[in-house]
């Protein structure tokens, strides 16, 4: 039967739109109440009047009005008995190497109500964020929809939180404290990995550098260079590597404690502090044991694989003109398929808002962008050397959705997530071709649809109505297999040969009806108006985003003036 549902979250991030869409999907009937503080939590209730309430990411206590009144179900991302607000972050401090999701019902007490449905998982030596994308989403998915499914019947009787019970192994844990995952540098590899990574990408490590504090994010493992610990020794990308007690690590982003934003750390610590800091570059062809890198270039059996693993899926100028050029790179190698995988975590976001945001000139470095991005969504739609495939792991929003749909095959993992729109950055129309490649695969009053509504669409719902090819395993693993599969399958040279020869004849006839470039110029011309036009609707809303304003209001306040550099750099999700 189809339930009056009311979703409950503090943001509608990734796990929220989740399992909405599922939810959706299901046919229940759904009220969203995003970021409200108790009372308007009532009102909402009140005024909806549902059967069921469902609270997939929620940090703040539930009215005891609500939950005396009302079934609600509470999503906490920790096995059965765990218990406070930094579950995840000490699972990945400790090492351990099962962990879950719990749902549970509200009650007076956080985290200890009746359990109606569980789901354990196998840790991965990633960030939190990454793990809360991939793992903690499926497995909150599954077992929320197991509770709803189990409401639905009426016949469940969740069992009471019993630590008596020797398979309870979760316990009440504290809030972490900053001290909990300092960084000394005198520390291992391992050790500074799990700090860093226990909180990132929020709200990052505690560390020292060039003799100021900053939080630390985006850490990675160096095979080879060493260094006396806690002195920089290397850059790349916009990253830095800093000695450690028995090695080295590189950390991508870093954050000054007071009055600044994450920053790419070579932006961050300032070109005065780097003088003596050697680049590093690695080209994205050179092998993979060689180090990291933001894009890395992998081939086998006649099969090359271009992957860009941006922080947060955020593209900056500079980081898609280094994009494109690895894909003209790619074109001439001796391969028949060129498969497009971006970064495990995330797909992309489009254009970097924090980058735009650092900027001297923020609409400029809007418009040079939203050109990056442009010119290479182009590069993609005429590639005809080479069949086409975007393959993605995670979460895609905005411009980077668009992005995948310049390919001739389209397959994405199904826990995915795709938000095809602009209008929530400040009512941003967009561009990337958008008018293009999106009513060409779902039409016209579809991609106006999913446009204007500004909902998310899971894989299998994009996959339903066209806007991708195939949607497919259940984990990272199996979504790796299968691409693997479905590559070699499609690569016999008589059938990209065919392939080809279609798009060719499939672009001139869509030139025909109207140039490429007709739709870029009618975008941009509405982008122009956004990022140089009287209303500052964008601007306000990017600043508010990069600054985690509340509105309407965004109080900006001062910043070192290392951290604003005309070529700042930092993570965001995307316009």
């Amino acid at each position: 039967m189809s339930l009056r549902i009311t979703v409950l979250c503090t943001a509608f991030n990734g796990l929220s739109q989740r399992a909405w869409c599922e939810l959706r999907e299901r046919g229940h009937i759904l009220d969203l109440v995003a970021g409200a503080d108790g009372e308007a939590m009532q009102a909402a209730v009140e005024r909806f009047k549902p059967d069921l309430i469902v609270a997939p990411m929620l940090k703040s206590a539930i009215p005891e009005a609500i939950w005396r009144r009302h079934i609600c179900l509470i999503v906490h991302p920790g096995i059965v008995g765990d218990r406070g607000p930094s579950s995840l972050d000490w699972a990945l401090l400790e090492g351990e190497r099962e962990w879950g999701v719990t749902v549970l019902q509200a009650d007076a007490e956080m985290d200890a109500g009746d359990i109606w449905a569980t789901q354990t998982f196998a840790m991965r030596a990633v960030s939190k964020s990454q793990l809360y994308r991939h793992e903690v989403t499926d497995a909150a998915s599954d077992a929320l929809l197991a509770a709803v499914e189990r409401f639905e019947r009426g016949e469940f009787r969740p069992r009471a939180l019993d630590y008596g019970d020797a398979d309870v192994r979760g316990r009440l844990r504290p809030s972490m404290r900053p001290v909990d995952r300092a960084v000394d540098w005198e520390m291992g590899s391992a050790e500074i990995l799990r700090r860093v990574r226990c909180g990132d990408s929020y709200p990052g490590a505690r560390g020292r550098l060039a003799g100021r504090e900053f939080q630390l994010f985006g850490a990675a493992a160096e095979p080879k260079l060493r260094g006396r610990p806690g002195a920089l020794i290397a850059q790349r990308d916009g990253a830095v590597c800093i000695g450690s007690g028995d090695g080295a690590v590189w950390i991508s982003h870093l954050r000054l404690m007071k009055g600044a934003f994450k920053l790419p750390a070579t932006l961050a610590l300032g070109a005065a502090a780097l003088v003596d800091v050697p680049e590093r570059a690695l080209s994205p062809f050179a092998p993979e044991k060689d180090g990291p890198r933001e894009i890395l270039y992998r081939e086998a059996d006649a099969i090359g694989y271009l992957h860009f693993d941006f922080y947060n899926g955020a593209m900056s100028s500079e980081q898609c003109d280094r994009l494109r050029m690895a894909l003209v790179q790619a074109r001439q190698r001796p391969v028949r398929t060129l498969v497009l995988q971006g970064g495990q975590d995330i797909w992309s976001n489009g254009i970097h808002l924090n980058t735009i945001e650092a900027a001297a000139d923020p609409a400029l470095e809007s418009w040079r962008n939203i050109l990056a991005m442009n010119a290479l969504v182009r590069e993609i739609i005429h590639t005809d050397t080479q069949r086409v495939v975007a393959a993605m792991h995670g979460n895609a929003g905005a411009g980077g959705a668009i992005l995948a749909l310049a390919a001739d095959e389209v397959w994405a993992r199904s826990g995915t997530v795709l938000n095809p729109h602009y209008k929530g950055m400040g009512g941003l129309y967009g561009s990337e071709y958008w008018t293009y490649l999106l009513p060409r695969r779902v039409g016209s009053a579809a991609a106006t649809e999913l446009t204007e509504a500004l909902k998310p669409v899971t894989a299998g719902g994009a996959e339903g109505m066209g806007m991708i090819d195939a949607a497919f395993g259940d984990d990272v693993a199996s979504f790796d297999a299968e691409v693997l599969e479905r590559a070699h399958r499609g690569n016999g040279v008589t059938a990209v040969r065919k392939q080809l020869a279609a798009k060719r004849e499939r672009r001139i006839e869509d030139e025909r009806r109207k140039p490429l470039e007709s739709y870029a110029a009618e975008e941009l011309a509405h982008m122009y108006r956004n990022f140089f036009g009287e209303d500052r609707s964008y601007h306000e809303a990017r600043r508010r985003f990069v600054w985690k304003c509340a509105l309407p209001v965004c109080e900006v306040p001062e910043v070192d003036a290392a951290a604003t550099a005309s070529e700042g750099k930092q993570e965001a999700l995307g316009a």
